[in-house]
């Protein structure tokens, strides 16, 4: 039997990629109200100088420029961990509903992308724990697959304000189109903290039982779908 891939160090970069993205989303909350602030300057009929409005667009502009390059990273570290832990829940558990290679395809196929992530994520938890309980390895980790809902609950809707943003702002002209789509970023920046949270704090529950999975020598049969973490 094929031995476990090492997953601890893909867990700590996307870990580390995520408080990045954090970092990233609280400074563009920040620059996101600086910005609304000027907009509400020019609608109260305060001027403003160009060398102001030319400097708040050059900070927006570089802030969202970072922010692509560090979601993609970071998007690419996550993936990679998702995809090493399911692979190394194949090596003990049979029959799983995709192929290991799925944590990766699922995220680029439209409509799949909607559910089959969190599908992919809900069955690692439940069946690693499943199956570190019946060898008596689960050593008494609290673990709720409820956190892996309140992940994709959080993904879908910041990616759909983020999609809303984008198509918005591309099409913002006038001062208040320009300030309903500063509004609608800062809306974004704030729904980007607690997914933040809450994807390092299930990459780090999973990875404490993903290192109990050594300790079970034997492939095991294949595992009844009954869930039983609370």
């Amino acid at each position: 039997m094929k031995n476990l891939k090492p997953n601890t160090q893909n867990a700590k970069y996307a870990i580390v990629l995520i408080w990045v993205m954090l970092l990233i989303e609280i400074i563009s909350l920040i620059s996101g109200s600086m910005q609304y602030n000027l907009l509400e300057s020019v609608s109260n009929g305060i001027e403003i100088t160009p060398e102001s409005a030319n400097a708040n667009d050059k900070r927006e502009q570089l802030i969202g420029f970072i922010y692509i390059i560090a979601f993609l990273i970071s998007a690419v570290t996550f993936i990679k961990w998702f995809q090493r832990a399911y692979s190394n829940l194949h090596l003990k558990v049979d029959n799983l509903s995709s192929s290991e290679n799925w944590p990766v395809y699922c995220w680029f196929i439209p409509i799949l992308n909607l559910f089959r992530p969190f599908q992919i994520m809900e069955e690692m938890f439940t069946k690693t724990n499943v199956l570190l309980i019946k060898n008596n390895t689960n050593k008494n980790i609290n673990l709720s697959k409820n956190i892996v809902k309140v992940w994709w609950g959080l993904w879908l809707l910041n990616n759909f304000i983020g999609q809303f943003f984008f198509r918005y702002s591309l099409k913002a002209e006038t001062l208040n189109e320009l300030t309903t789509a500063t509004i609608i970023g800062m809306i974004a920046n704030v729904m980007g903290i607690p997914l933040a949270i809450i994807t390092v704090k299930m990459i780090k529950q999973y990875s404490k039982l993903e290192m109990l999975l050594p300790q079970i020598d034997n492939e095991t049969e294949t595992i009844e779908n009954k869930l039983l973490i609370d």
